[in-house]
């Protein structure tokens, strides 16, 4: 247990410095280190003075880290195979118990918010909001029978919003992790507060998601999942280093807009239902492959063109998800390459999911991919990363093309639009206390 005060002592002495290593200096820099520790010390000195005279509470540090999708693209929502990890980009928060009934943050940069621990019904008002999202969270947890407490928080972050690394998972998992530790225990597992945060983000946020984005975020490492049982999905942890494959992960931004695209991702969940609904089935992980394939020439006149092909690829990328996990395990990165340029493919073709038919002339995925393809010169992998449509494409560069790829992507796009992520070992936790 620490107050503020010992808290700022501690992280000033280094004492969490090897807590904070595991998920900041993954590729073993003391500059980073230096930074994370530094960008501790002063979200505690945020909450602070944000909210004075808390020399005597006890304060702890939270981690939600972003998420990347590694394969899988749309599957989860079918009940399918995905392969994700956490980043070490993250929302970083220091928390302490206030003694009232409410939740206060102060996220840097924003208005504070606040929400009433009496009045946690869901508001149409806040649709798409932060708000929503604690709202929905605390809900949820004081339906699985824990006392809610209220408390100050401070948060500050490093996923760029519309980044494709779920931003909002990395909140809904804070915030979950934040109310594990103090209002249940410690009590509910990485796997819970995901299912937690997913149901935050569909209820009260508005958004029809899969849970991907929160396990990936929750659980930490690169996790292979299998939903075919959604109430009791089945995790491995993949154990392979990244650092030594020889490439580096690149997330582009497009510069294009997720605004106006919550139709785009529900017309996905909804072309695939109704191709399952064929079959008498809510989703296509419970239609076996060979009789939707049998079904083809009649799907397409019940169903449309689209339709059949994104049901297409999900039997396809759900395939392929299981097999990125295997290579991956194997150690055979060449395959898993080989792999995920297939599934960005069928993303493009299939799926559809690069560009918005709201706005056609909109079409900043597809030329980030073209551009890209060509300075790879036909090595590693570069895909659609996420729900597409706008946001952000994935890329594994080796490491002698990384400056140059790194160039001509930010003279297309601007400096800063492409960034080198690391894969960190631990999900959303309490970092200190």
């Amino acid at each position: 247990m620490y107050s503020c005060k010992e808290l700022l002592t501690t992280l000033a002495a280094g004492a969490h410095d090897e807590a904070l290593g595991r998920l900041y200096a993954t590729d073993g820099g003391k500059a980073a280190l230096d930074s994370s520790r530094q960008r501790a010390i002063n979200v505690v000195e945020g909450l602070m003075k944000a909210y004075p005279r808390r020399d005597s509470d006890t304060a702890a540090l939270f981690s939600g880290p972003g998420r990347t999708e590694l394969g899988g693209n749309h599957t989860d929502h079918q009940h399918g195979n995905v392969l994700c990890g956490s980043v070490d980009m993250d929302m970083l928060a220091c928390a302490s118990p206030n003694g009232g009934d409410h939740i206060r943050i102060m996220s840097e940069g924003f208005p504070e918010l606040k929400i009433q621990l009496r009045d946690l019904e869901c508001r149409e008002e806040e649709i798409n909001t932060s708000a929503a999202l604690v709202r929905g969270v605390a809900a949820k947890i004081r339906e699985l029978g824990y006392a809610l407490v209220g408390l100050d928080a401070y948060i500050t972050s490093s996923v760029p919003p519309g980044s494709g690394l779920s931003s909002s998972a990395a909140y809904e998992v804070l915030i979950g992790n934040i109310l594990n530790r103090f209002c249940c225990g410690g009590g509910l597992s990485p796997v819970e507060i995901a299912k937690i945060g997913q149901y935050a983000e569909n209820v009260y946020y508005g958004k029809p998601s899969g849970l991907m984005d929160q396990m990936g975020s929750a659980v930490g490492g690169a996790v292979a999942i299998d939903f075919a049982d959604p109430e009791a999905p089945v995790v491995r942890r993949v154990g392979y280093d990244f650092a030594r494959s020889g490439h580096a992960l690149c997330i582009v931004d497009t510069c294009s807009c997720h605004a106006d695209l919550s139709d785009d991702y529900a017309g996905i969940i909804s072309e695939m239902g109704a191709v399952a609904a064929q079959f008498g089935k809510q989703v296509l992980r419970d239609v076996p492959e060979e009789d939707f394939r049998a079904a083809l020439s009649l799907l397409r006149i019940r169903c449309g063109d689209r339709a059949v092909l994104r049901a297409m690829h999900f039997y396809d990328d759900n395939r392929k998800a299981a097999e990125e996990a295997e290579a991956l395990m194997e150690g055979d990165f060449q395959k898993f390459l080989a792999l995920v340029n297939a599934s960005g493919i069928s993303s493009a073709l299939n799926l559809q999911n690069t560009w918005s038919i709201a706005d056609p002339r909109q079409q900043a995925i597809p030329v980030v991919l073209a551009v890209g393809a060509g300075l790879l010169e036909g090595t590693g992998a570069i895909r659609v990363h996420g729900g597409g449509f706008a946001g952000t494409v994935q890329a594994f560069v080796p490491n002698d093309r990384v400056e140059s790829f790194k160039a001509g992507m930010e003279a297309l796009l601007g400096e800063g639009k492409c960034r080198i992520l690391h894969i960190r070992p631990v999900g959303g936790c309490v970092v200190v206390g």
